[in-house]
């Protein structure tokens, strides 16, 4: 089977990825930000990092980045979930690709299964699966 979201999903992951994309939708206003990984469970505990403009990382930070979030996320139950939330639609961008690839060393270096989506403030989107959901009014329920 290709890596990556292929549905039906199960509830939890479907809230999970909702929630993600309900709180960026609500806590972010700018028009313009740098992208946020985070690493969790969304509406719980999760490790964000953030880089600012200028701010360039190579592979092997990236992947010492996740590994470092990956710790700080990980608790009993399923493995923590990576999302980065960004500006713009939810076409694959270069951004998206670098964290994945970075997610992806650091997830099998800790032998664990990886979930990544991109999210915006529309919906998610799976970049190894092109798996997606979009929403046009999101609302708490």
């Amino acid at each position: 089977m290709a890596e990556g979201l292929h549905p039906p999903l199960s509830a939890p992951v479907q809230r999970a990825l909702r929630r993600a994309v309900l709180d960026h939708a609500t806590h972010e206003h700018r028009r313009v930000f740098a992208p946020l990984l985070h690493v969790g469970v969304p509406g719980a505990e999760v490790a964000v990092i953030g880089l600012g403009a200028g701010e360039h990382t190579d592979h092997g930070l990236r992947c010492d980045l996740v590994a470092a979030l990956v710790r700080r996320a990980l608790r009993p139950g399923p493995p923590p979930l990576v999302w980065l939330t960004r500006p713009g639609g939810l076409d694959a961008e270069d951004v998206d690709l670098a964290w994945l690839a970075a997610a992806r060393a650091a997830y099998a270096e800790a032998g664990l299964p990886l979930t990544m989506v991109v999210v915006t403030r529309r919906g998610w989107r799976d970049p190894r699966s092109g798996a997606t959901r979009t929403w046009r009014r999101l609302r708490e329920r």
